[in-house]
């Protein structure tokens, strides 16, 4: 007993130390993840298009039939992230909204390092597009060969946990797509990684 008492006398102040050290890293690390939010990925692993169809009299209308898979990753490893306002996607050609989709309501929420995936399948008969002259000539000229490029915009606002701050978020996603057909139908999608605007935040 002398000899492990001596031992211990000799030992216990550096455990003390080293496990005070561990504490404060442990709560360093976890303030450091609740205080500093990542921003989520956003990507569209698949999409078709089956109908894309500009009529310009009487007025500039667009019938279309687009469906995806929009997938938002939270990178998050400590932090949840609710959506403060709904989750939407606006579709546009030539610069110029055609449509708007709502992908995920106000309130929802996403856990850490979970990652959500939405199937929107959208369409319309046709409807108003102001494509302006430069943008119907775009239409017929990607018309030409089948192919068009469209922008899905996805636009929210969130709070991360134990944050007061609300945090917008605005992704761009640029997409090629083919009008599908049976010549197209073997054709394999290729994942779009959406650009996000650098992160703004407002106080509440």
């Amino acid at each position: 007993m002398g000899c492990l008492g001596r031992c211990w006398d000799k030992c216990k102040w550096p455990l003390a130390c080293f496990t005070a050290l561990a504490a404060v890293i442990i709560i360093v690390v976890m303030v450091a993840a609740y205080s500093f939010a990542i921003q989520p990925s956003i990507t569209v692993e698949d999409a078709s298009l089956a109908r894309f169809a500009l009529a310009t009299t009487p007025t500039t209308s667009l019938g279309y039939n687009l469906s995806l898979r929009l997938v938002v990753r939270n990178r998050n490893w400590a932090t949840t992230m609710k959506n403060t306002e709904p989750l939407e996607a606006a579709y546009k050609f030539d610069g110029q909204q055609f449509d708007r989709v709502q992908v995920a309501d106000k309130g929802d929420k996403h856990g850490p390092r979970k990652t959500r995936v939405y199937r929107l399948v959208t369409g319309q008969e046709s409807g108003y597009v102001a494509l302006g002259n430069a943008g119907v000539a775009a239409y017929k000229e990607q018309n030409k060969t089948g192919e068009f490029e469209l922008e899905v915009a996805v636009t929210g606002e969130v709070r991360y946990t134990l944050q007061l701050k609300k945090n917008k978020l605005a992704g761009t996603c640029k997409l090629k797509l083919k009008l599908d057909s049976p010549a197209t139908a073997s054709v394999v999608f290729e994942r779009v990684k959406c650009k996000l605007e650098k992160e703004k935040k407002d106080n509440e």
